[in-house]
């Protein structure tokens, strides 16, 4: 008999049948197979299940009263069609079960129902449903994959592209240097798309993220027994990636030990498993950091063989205000992206927000740009992003092209408060809650701020606030 998983969710199975006693049986068998089991008693209810819960398998009648078992099967192929519907039919009815196998039933058992016979065949339509699940998930992810193109022309770019594409053709190792969020990994995946390997595996690894005893056993793998924990032989990414690409992010966060047997592995092509012995292994290895790895070596903290040993080939990615002009057609191409993946209806961006994501100096680079491009679809409530759809900093164009305000010495607070109020409205556009962003301030203090200012009328006369709040 069949465990439920206790890594995964048991899956759900939907049992239709008019016939009490036929739902409580197959429902206690099921559930003893480790199965999450939902009834219904007519084709309406069982509708009203599927919309409510992700039932992998329904196993329904034929035969029922107002709803029957053929338009149920249409009906909930249409809401679900990854569903895998087992119909039963009664003794001398088959030719009804292969009709309903041409609507998209996957297979059928007869009545009286057999035990053995009834959990195969849900059994087996479950694991169907599980692999159509899983090439439905590899398909998104090479999807995803390719939509994870190098999107720009500046000639900053183009320059590296060209040098990558060189590379990738031959098994040198490539060092990308550059900053945080400049798409690093992106390129080397570039490198390995464009390389003898390209059918082979790329296997990312992020150095920073792991502590130097899961590192090395990351890397390397370990046997069973090497140290605390240990309950079983793992193969690290290094067997992983063989036939394919190592990427190694954030290189220069590798402790002195795991650098050692990184050397050994690109001199001699082997790795020691942690409490195991030596092992060839065929890969290619490329790697990134954002920091000066020279400078790290000379600190001591870097061994300088390995940094020669890496530093094969080193490519510097542009940061983004070095290619400012690839600004909107990145944009562009993260709103397309996350408004198929959020089901949004926005076919673009208006020229005024262009302006400002062009205006902003993105300190976090392309990445900065995604999350703010995925955060103006989850917001938008128009067909296209506005500048109101931005994050605050971007729609202050990052504070570039604001104006320089001054005060005489023993000039009252009211009115330095009164006239930074004011200046920042103008430069927002009257956007209160921009100017409060920038200011540091709550909204509800502009509106107090204003109200006292045009109760006690303004120093110069000119600045008047209407009944709206809007600044003329």
């Amino acid at each position: 008999m069949s465990q439920p998983s206790t890594d995964t969710p048991s899956p759900t199975v939907l049992v239709v049948d008019d016939e009490q006693g036929i739902r409580e049986a197959l429902s206690k068998i099921f559930t003893k197979e480790g199965w999450v089991v939902r009834q219904a008693a007519t084709g309406r209810e069982a509708l009203s299940v599927i919309r409510k819960t992700p039932v992998k398998v329904m196993i329904t009648d034929l035969r029922m009263p107002g709803m029957g078992g053929d338009d149920l099967l249409k009906a909930a192929k249409a809401l679900v069609p990854e569903l895998e519907v087992v119909v039963m039919t009664a003794y001398g009815t088959v030719e009804n079960a292969v009709d309903a196998m041409k609507l998209g039933a996957y297979d059928f058992v007869s009545k009286p129902l057999k035990r053995a016979s009834v959990v195969a065949t849900v059994r087996k339509a479950l694991e169907k449903a599980e692999l159509v699940a899983e090439n439905r998930a590899l398909r998104a992810r090479l999807d995803q994959r390719r939509e994870r193109t190098i999107v720009g022309h500046a000639q900053a770019l183009r320059a590296v592209l060209e040098v990558a594409e060189q590379a990738a053709a031959s098994s040198a190792t490539v060092l990308l240097l550059g900053e945080s969020g400049t798409g690093k990994e992106l390129l080397a995946n570039f490198i390995h798309a464009h390389s003898p390997r390209r059918e082979g595996p790329f296997v990312p690894v992020n150095c920073a993220a792991l502590p130097e005893t899961i590192l090395e056993s990351e890397l390397f793998g370990h046997e069973k027994g090497a140290f605390t924990g240990a309950v079983r032989a793992r193969e690290g990414r290094f067997v992983e990636a063989h036939g394919g690409t190592l990427f190694l992010d954030e290189i220069a966060d590798v402790s002195p030990t795991v650098q050692v047997k990184l050397l050994r592995a690109l001199q001699e092509g082997e790795i020691e498993p942690v409490g195991g012995k030596t092992r060839r292994v065929d890969f290619r290895l490329v790697c990134a950091t954002n920091r000066d790895l020279g400078e790290e070596v000379r600190a001591g903290r870097f061994r300088e063989d390995l940094y020669y040993r890496i530093n094969v080939i080193p490519l510097r990615v542009p940061a983004l205000r070095d290619r400012a002009e690839d600004i909107p057609l990145l944009a562009e191409h993260f709103v397309r992206r996350f408004a198929a993946q959020h089901g949004k209806p926005i076919a673009g961006i208006e020229p005024d927000a262009v302006a400002a994501l062009a205006a902003y100096g993105w300190p976090g680079n392309v990445r900065e740009l995604e999350n703010a491009m995925e955060r103006a679809v989850v917001l938008g409530r128009r067909e296209h992003i506005t500048v109101a759809d931005l994050p605050p900093e971007v729609r202050a164009g990052g504070g570039g092209n604001r104006r320089l305000v001054t005060f005489a010495v023993g000039t009252p607070l009211s009115e330095v408060e009164r006239r930074m109020i004011m200046e920042t409205l103008e430069f927002t556009g009257g956007d209160k809650r921009l100017a409060a962003d920038l200011l540091g301030i709550a909204t509800r203090t502009i509106y107090r701020k204003l109200d006292a200012a045009a109760s006690a009328g303004t120093t110069d006369g000119t600045t008047t606030t209407s009944d709206d709040g809007v600044l003329h």
